[in-house]
């Protein structure tokens, strides 16, 4: 494997761990989204071209930020609900 293949599967692992540990919090449960997880990185492994995979990462980085914005926009909700006077 060459030195820029091996540099974007470290960059897909990577990306991968963090998803499956945001996925810990996920309302359908743990095991659902770490199934789900698992089937669209697999099913994108057989990608060869450089390009292809940076797109992906660049995808899963995007699908990383939503995930992260509804939970603090759920942590926010939360807190809004606890300080806010009762109307």
């Amino acid at each position: 494997m060459s030195t820029p293949n091996l540099s974007l599967r470290h960059q897909v692992i990577r990306i991968y761990k963090e998803l499956l540990y945001l996925s810990r919090d996920y309302p359908e449960g743990y095991d659902w989204a770490r199934s789900r997880l698992h089937k669209a990185f697999s099913s994108q492994a057989h990608l060869q071209d450089e390009e292809a995979i940076k797109n992906g990462i660049k995808r899963a980085e995007f699908v990383k930020k939503e995930i992260e914005a509804l939970y603090y926009l759920k942590r926010y909700r939360a807190l809004r609900q606890r300080y806010d006077p009762i109307q």
